[in-house]
């Protein structure tokens, strides 16, 4: 798939900035560079949501995985297989994602955290999922989670848009 946009080598000034984070310039980087304002205000969000949370990597990892499991989106599916298992999520947890209603394999937390995910892929939030997000998360931790799955929600169709599909888009562990 041809990308919509060039994908344009970072500036200096970007590539610095990325590299300050640990990251490497992905093609969606490199499609973002040609908006540099864009792609700064997206690392900053996308890094911020991945390091200056206060909720477990973890569980953020799963939630940013069913994004891309809901959505096929298999160039966010790879990218963050390898950082949810970094973070500790078990690969059964992984086997599981598509049925973690009925799976015992999540606690409480993950089922709430997952619940608010769907929900928002959805597109409507129920009264009782955001109760059950209450029950398990204080305010802050709950604002983290609920834009953790707002902006991983996004970014199939932003990947979508800029027809940055990875070519190997099948959604695995392997």
């Amino acid at each position: 798939m041809t990308p919509s946009v060039p994908l344009r080598e970072l500036s200096e000034r970007a590539a610095e900035h990325l590299a300050s984070f640990g990251a490497e310039p992905s093609d969606l980087y490199r499609a973002l560079a040609n908006n540099e304002a864009i792609l700064q205000a997206w690392v900053e969000m996308a890094w911020g949501i991945r390091t200056r949370a206060q909720t477990p990597r973890a569980l953020r990892e799963l939630m940013i995985l069913r994004c891309a499991q809901v959505q096929d989106a298999g160039y966010q599916w790879r990218d963050h297989l390898v950082m949810a298992l970094s973070a500790g999520v078990e690969r059964d947890q992984i086997h599981a994602l598509a049925s973690w209603r009925s799976s015992d394999l999540f606690d409480d937390k993950a089922r709430a955290a997952l619940a608010i995910t769907d929900e928002m892929l959805e597109g409507s939030v129920s009264a009782d999922t955001l109760a059950d997000l209450e029950k398990e998360f204080e305010a802050a931790e709950r604002v983290e989670l609920i834009v953790t799955a707002g902006f991983y929600c996004m970014v199939p169709r932003v990947l979508d848009a800029l027809r940055l599909e990875h070519p190997r888009s099948r959604l695995s562990i392997e």
